[in-house]
């Protein structure tokens, strides 16, 4: 565990807000850009912060101080921002790209001098990835996310999202699979050009 943060884990456990408050601090951007990208949706990411908070501060008596308050703090935050996609999946008909987060990073085809061919091809593969991504089950996007934008290892997404080894292979299999089907249209048509 960190030594600051074991220092405020320690006084929030024992009453102190403002300890709890910047541990907040510390960790809030982190989980709100990965909140973002798994929900690709800015509200119910800041909900899923929220509850990952609030779940953390109401388990602080069960944090076991030999593990890592960030990585604990993480892995509530990838359930609640699962939840949240769970729930609104059905509901929700398109999601924003975790390629254009809130922190401005990610232009899916940068260019220091983009020519209209470069910028109308940029704009069809976001849209492209931007369809394929919200054609992926909650799981999927979860684990693609971790995977794919987080540079999780099978192993850790398995153990963030409570999932056996094969079964977390296939989630990111999945996804990549169904991303390459979106893309591949692009890709051929790229290849076409003379």
């Amino acid at each position: 565990m960190e030594t600051d943060d074991a220092t405020f884990v320690q006084r929030a456990r024992a009453g102190d807000q403002d300890a709890f408050r910047e541990l907040v601090e510390r960790h809030g951007e982190r989980l709100f850009r990965l909140a973002w990208r798994i929900t690709g949706d800015e509200r119910s990411a800041e909900d899923a912060v929220q509850e990952a908070f609030l779940r953390a501060y109401r388990s602080l008596d069960r944090f076991d101080d030999r593990s890592q308050f960030g990585t604990w703090l993480h892995r509530i935050a990838v359930n609640a921002a699962l939840e949240i996609m769970r729930k609104q999946e059905k509901h929700r008909p398109h999601l924003e790209s975790p390629l254009d987060g809130p922190d401005g990073a990610g232009d899916p085809l940068p260019s220091p001098d983009p020519g209209p061919d470069r910028i109308a091809l940029s704009q069809e593969v976001e849209r492209a990835v931007r369809s394929g991504l919200a054609g992926l089950s909650a799981l999927e996007r979860t684990a693609f996310v971790l995977r794919h934008f987080e540079g999780r290892s099978i192993a850790e997404i398995c153990r963030e999202l409570g999932l056996g080894q094969s079964a977390g292979k296939q989630a990111v299999f999945r996804a990549v699979k169904k991303l390459r089907r979106v893309l591949e249209p692009l890709l051929v048509r790229q290849e076409a050009r003379p």
